[in-house]
């Protein structure tokens, strides 16, 4: 018989034991986290203020940015927490809205930098037909579309997962409830419906990705043809920004997913998700505003007032 029990926590593996590592841990977590909400927010602020930058790329740049804030307080305010008590533990409700919350803020971008990618080819690749094809309403409806898919790929994970038994001890070997490491602690068996869930979301990520690639194919064809070097500056440079975005998420968490699973947990493990779970939000914001000439210009134009205002 197997042993089945009542969940009523899970516990998590720390970065480490001693306590000084635990508040460089803490330290180092909480300064990153500022770092990604203030760009984030300075973002979603600059282009809803700013009448220039009200264009469809940057409303989905809106809905990306306010996605990575969900996205990073999903998982790192808890493990701020965790390492200030000295405390391993996550309650099985708090497991359940980490998982949920993670599946659907992070399907929910890859919707939405695939609705990118189109909206870049349909700029440049038929700007004649860009605004038909292209309209406000449309660009509602699609990141709308892409809040309800992650929304509704991660109750049907969350359902099914957390539905199963567990045999395993309830220890995750990772700093957050990943689904993953989940479905190490199901009894044998139990893991089907899981799997499968799992499957689709793998063919939905790698049909998404499969979709960018033939975007920025016919936009490098594109752009390649044009005549003035101007034109072509102009099209890589709002292109290679979000092509850097795309290859950070998916790389990151592909390389994290896909790799052999040791049998004993290890430090680089957790270091390997950090670079999915907390780098891609606080990078992406500098990329966006380093690459976008009106990006800079806006954020030198806010900067500046603030200035002039201390100074007076």
């Amino acid at each position: 018989m197997a042993n089945v029990s009542v969940v009523t926590e899970f516990l998590l593996l720390g970065f480490s034991e001693v306590r000084e590592l635990q508040l460089v841990h803490t330290a180092l977590f909480f300064l990153v986290y500022l770092v990604a909400l203030t760009g984030n927010l300075l973002i979603i602020t600059i282009t809803a203020l700013d009448q220039r930058l009200h264009t469809t790329m940057n409303l989905f740049l809106r809905h990306l940015s306010l996605l990575d804030i969900c996205y990073i307080t999903a998982t790192v305010p808890n493990s701020i927490l965790n390492s200030l008590t000295n405390s391993r533990s996550i309650c099985f409700l708090g497991c359940i809205t980490q998982v949920f919350l993670f599946l659907l803020f992070g399907g929910s971008e890859v919707f939405i930098l695939t609705a990118m990618s189109y909206d870049r080819y349909a700029a440049i690749c038929c700007p004649l037909r860009y605004d038909i094809i292209i309209i406000g309403e449309v660009c509602a409806k699609i990141a709308a579309a892409s809040w309800l898919s992650g929304g509704l790929y991660s109750l049907m994970n969350t359902a099914t997962t957390f539905s199963s038994h567990l045999c395993a001890p309830r220890i995750i070997h990772q700093f957050y409830c990943e689904f993953p490491q989940l479905l190490k602690l199901m009894c044998p068996g139990e893991a089907r419906a899981e799997v499968c869930v799992l499957v689709l979301g793998v063919m939905l990520c790698l049909g998404c990705f499969v979709s960018i690639l033939l975007s920025y194919a016919h936009i490098f064809l594109v752009v390649l043809k044009m005549p003035a070097t101007e034109g072509r500056s102009k099209a890589f440079s709002t292109c290679l920004p979000h092509l850097a975005v795309v290859s950070l998420f998916l790389f990151t968490s592909s390389f994290a997913h896909l790799k052999p699973s040791s049998s004993s947990p290890s430090t680089l493990d957790l270091l390997v998700s950090v670079f999915y779970t907390v780098l891609p939000p606080t990078l992406k914001p500098l990329i966006y505003s380093l690459k976008n000439r009106d990006m800079k210009t806006a954020l030198g134009k806010i900067f500046s007032v603030h200035f002039i205002l201390g100074v007076n």
